[in-house]
């Protein structure tokens, strides 16, 4: 018995996969988990409209911006402004400073600040309004030290898009997000693994079917599944819980359609470097599903995470998806205001799609 757990041991220790799986992963989860999971607001991308330009109110947009919660993005001239600084996805909140700011805060008869806030992600709208109230009182409180009740400055929120903060709007891009991104890789990886596994595919590669035909047959099934996937997807969240979808239902599906084909060739990429559908599964889900949960935006905003996670969060296609999905369903935006998202995909399924068919044939030659 002793002997055969010691040969246990010898043999765990030898494979450096089953290595990293006992060490490397749960250091790696923890650091991720540490450092993306954060309530604290950081760096939000906010826009400054000032009616008053005095230098009571630049006082304040100097505070706000030298708080180190926020990022100016955007300096405003027109109410006509706001709606398109927040489609563009640059700006989280918009400050409106009324006019005759500083004459009605000595004055003390009701100095006005709106607060505009993009509500498609409820839980970083109601903290980024509570952060910028909180400066304000604070303003408030320096320049008018001997002020007590009532407060003077008077602050008005506007959530945007979602005034009813209805945690619908952030989820239902999320989960399209998550479940298109393992139906698609993580099964198709799967399934071209247990070929290669079982010694199949070497019988596939020897019939009369080209290998572009093997692996366009493997795949088809899966776009189709995970393009019903989408589509049940938004009907149910539109019937249900009356999910909107303000754009256009087209744009929205085309969109699908490019991610479900950006993930079935990073599913074919992962095929190539697995073995064994087991290691299949595990590096889909690792550099799959935890990526797409905590360094996406889906549930933790991006720019709450350290510089290094913001960076590695740019290589995240869902990242990119959900903002398109965001945008045409719950800000109602056209093609113009996704373009780049959509071209960052694209340039991913390019570069995925080049690179699992190399390796692919360098594998199966």
């Amino acid at each position: 018995m002793e002997a055969f757990i010691k040969k246990e041991f010898f043999h765990i220790f030898r494979d450096v996969r089953s290595m990293m799986i006992l060490f490397g992963m749960p250091i790696v989860q923890l650091l991720v988990f540490g450092f993306a999971i954060s309530t604290e607001l950081n760096n939000a991308g906010i826009a400054i409209y000032d009616q008053s330009r005095d230098p009571m109110s630049k006082q304040l947009v100097q505070k706000i911006v030298s708080s180190g919660y926020f990022e100016l993005q955007q300096v405003f001239s027109t109410n006509a402004e706001i709606e398109a600084g927040f489609k563009s996805g640059k700006i989280k909140a918009a400050i409106v400073i009324g006019k005759d700011f500083e004459k009605h805060f000595i004055q003390q008869d009701g100095a006005q600040i709106q607060i505009i806030a993009d509500a498609s992600d409820p839980n970083t709208a109601s903290i980024i309004s509570n952060y910028l109230q909180g400066i304000t009182r604070a303003f408030q409180a320096e320049k008018l030290p001997n002020l007590k009740l009532p407060v003077e400055i008077k602050t008005e929120s506007r959530l945007l898009y979602n005034p009813e903060m209805r945690s619908v709007f952030m989820f239902v891009p999320g989960t399209i997000a998550i479940i298109l991104m393992l139906v698609s890789a993580m099964m198709t990886s799967i399934s071209i693994a247990r070929e290669k596994e079982t010694g199949t595919m070497e019988i596939l590669l020897a019939s009369p079917l080209k290998p572009w035909q093997i692996i366009l047959g493997k795949v088809t099934p899966y776009v189709i599944l995970s393009f019903i996937n989408a589509m049940t997807i938004v009907v149910v969240a539109w019937l249900v819980f009356e999910m909107p979808i303000k754009g256009s239902f087209l744009l929205l599906m085309g969109e699908a359609i490019l991610f479900i084909v950006m993930s079935l060739t990073l599913g074919i990429l992962i095929s190539t470097v697995s073995p064994t559908q087991q290691v299949a599964m595990l590096l889909s889900m690792f550099a799959l599903m935890l990526p797409t949960i905590l360094l996406s935006g889906f549930i933790f905003p991006i720019e709450n995470m350290p510089v290094v996670l913001q960076g590695i969060s740019n290589i995240m296609p869902s990242r990119w998806f959900i903002i398109i999905m965001k945008s045409i369903m719950v800000k109602g935006s056209g093609f113009m205001y996704v373009w780049k998202e959509t071209l960052i995909i694209l340039g991913m399924t390019v570069f995925f799609g080049i690179l699992s068919i190399k390796k692919f044939k360098i594998r199966l030659s």
